[in-house]
């Protein structure tokens, strides 16, 4: 099915805008998947809030012109999804753990802040918690030393009230 010309600017448009926002961008050779597996990553990119669509080449080097990711033009080759995420770690989790599953789809080219990255690179990027576990790590972290003082502060009391216990119970056993 071939697009209008108005069509193809809404796509370039599209993939401009998800481009301006991406903190990372991969492209994935998917030659081979069937409908279902398709089906199955596109959901499981929305539920990672990864932004993945399959596009005409031409179409996606038009869509990079001018953004950070102008450097996966020469990776541009063959039958592409292209998944774009504001989260580094969700999009490289997401087709990392897809390819796992599935041998067909490959990685093909990433790149982050307008750097490309190795196919290494990718996978020790997909090892990392996502951003959520970090931002409890370190909401943790920061938390710590306030609880450690709370409790320090809360024992004064808290000797306080067993120390008087303690000399009622012994008022009493001698009474």
């Amino acid at each position: 099915m071939s697009l209008n010309l108005e069509q193809k600017k809404a796509v370039v448009a599209e993939v401009s805008v998800q481009l301006k926002d991406a903190q990372a961008a991969m492209l994935a050779e998917y030659r081979g998947l069937t409908v279902a597996q398709m089906t199955a990553l596109r959901r499981k990119a929305h539920d990672s809030k990864v932004y993945l669509r399959v596009v005409k080449n031409t179409l996606a080097r038009r869509a990079t012109e001018g953004t950070p990711y102008e450097c996966l033009k020469d990776q541009m080759t063959g039958p592409l999804a292209y998944a774009i995420s504001s989260d580094p770690v969700a999009v490289a989790k997401l087709l990392s753990e897809f390819a796992k599953d599935n041998e067909q789809l490959k990685i093909k080219a990433a790149a982050m802040s307008g750097k490309l990255m190795t196919l290494d690179q990718v996978k020790a990027l997909a090892m990392l918690p996502g951003r959520e576990q970090l931002l409890a790590m370190l909401l943790g972290t920061m938390q710590a030393p306030i609880a450690t003082f709370v409790r320090t502060l809360n024992e004064v009391p808290g000797k306080f009230v067993r120390t008087l216990a303690a000399v009622r119970d012994a008022k009493q056993a001698a009474a």
